[in-house]
């Protein structure tokens, strides 16, 4: 979804390499997903993802979390940041931050994250670890909208993988992040088709244009 006839534009949030922002480029560069990457932001300099989006032409920006600054300061100047591209959708892609109530009012249900696990099932940190320890047969992955809550808001999408005999979060992430590649990237085209709503905790996802609706 964009204004006027434009391309719609994507913010990418990144902490690290940012595999799945490649993945994100891809589908953007391919036609896959009808928007173009306006920019590359991250809250550490070291970011690998930067000198990626850098080398494509991408624009960067970094956003500190300075000592002494709230949770909400720091997410005030990444809205500044954001509101200098025109953003239609912000997505996490290995953002290693909560959002504040700030910021996501201020993109209320545009913005999308990525979890290496079955919400509700294993939120936070170490997900595929958690899944490991708890003896889960099946892990995967999510897409979903961001609330204020911690890895909680309505799903879009998921992806399950089988945990094998013998896995370790190495082996179980890596099959995980190829689901990952996958879905998020569908995910996002969905969105600019402007095929999904948001419903309390459900997302509505509308057939294609000319395909009969289910049922």
């Amino acid at each position: 979804m964009s204004d006027g006839g434009r391309p719609g534009r994507v913010a990418i949030l990144i902490s690290g390499r940012g595999s799945n922002m490649e993945a994100l480029l891809r589908g953007m560069r391919s036609g896959a997903i009808a928007a173009e990457p306006a920019v590359v932001l991250s809250n550490k300099r070291s970011a690998k993802g930067l000198e990626t989006a850098a080398a494509a032409g991408i624009p960067t920006e970094v956003v500190r979390r300075r000592k002494g600054m709230t949770h909400e300061d720091h997410d005030r100047l990444v809205i500044e940041a954001l509101d200098r591209y025109d953003i239609d959708l912000v997505c996490l892609a290995g953002y290693m931050r909560l959002l504040s109530p700030l910021m996501v009012a201020r993109f209320p249900d545009r913005i999308l994250n990525i979890h290496p696990s079955l919400l509700p099932a294993f939120p936070g940190l170490d997900a595929q670890q958690q899944a490991l320890d708890y003896g889960a047969r099946f892990s995967g992955c999510t897409v979903h909208f961001v609330d204020e809550e911690c890895d909680h808001g309505p799903i879009v999408t998921q992806a399950a993988v089988s945990i094998e005999p013998g896995d370790d979060a190495s082996s179980l992430s890596a099959r995980i992040l190829e689901q990952e590649h996958r879905i998020y990237p569908e995910a996002v085209a969905l969105f600019f088709q402007g095929r999904l709503s948001v419903e309390g905790r459900q997302v509505r996802i509308a057939p294609a244009t000319g395909t009969p609706a289910a049922g």
